[in-house]
């Protein structure tokens, strides 16, 4: 297994967590551009992921709160895809990547990091990134250089 450090996820990782749905507050404030979300649906939303792996990382998110994928009604299902197409298009056209990751994480050992309401990550990829997810890319992440963890050790002895 290759190791990568990418020392930008520890922010997310030491983030205070909302006691709020991220993404259901996010849909009801109806400020797009402050909560990047970058088109609306019927049944769904697309917007950026606020922690991405790579450039142009997107989310395609129900707009209905539910962790179930299989409670998903046809429409939603059907609108999802769309978007998911719809939206690697975009990316291709906007980043040229060379490849994608697509898919859910459901439930915590599943990887969710919000486990309450489902969402599919569009992410762009280029040979040779090192953002590969340890399940896809056999190469584990690092979210924080090793300088860094003896520094925070140190201070917590």
């Amino acid at each position: 297994m290759k190791y990568f450090f990418a020392p930008w996820r520890y922010k997310f990782i030491k983030s205070k967590k909302p006691n709020h749905c991220v993404f259901c507050h996010a849909l009801s404030e109806n400020n797009d551009e402050t909560y990047h979300i970058v088109k609306r649906g019927k049944y769904s939303f697309v917007m950026l992921n606020k922690f991405p792996y790579t450039s142009g990382h997107v989310m395609v998110i129900p707009n209905r709160h539910t962790s179930d994928f299989l409670s998903l009604s046809n429409e939603e299902t059907l609108e999802i895809t769309n978007f998911i197409r719809e939206f690697t298009k975009v990316l291709k056209k906007s980043f040229n990547p060379e490849g994608f990751n697509i898919g859910m994480n459901i439930g915590k050992p599943g990887g969710a990091g919000i486990e309450d309401h489902l969402h599919v990550h569009i992410v762009p990829r280029w040979n040779g990134d090192n953002n590969f997810m340890p399940v896809i890319g056999q190469t584990k992440i690092h979210p924080i250089d090793l300088d860094t963890v003896f520094e925070i050790i140190k201070e917590n002895l």
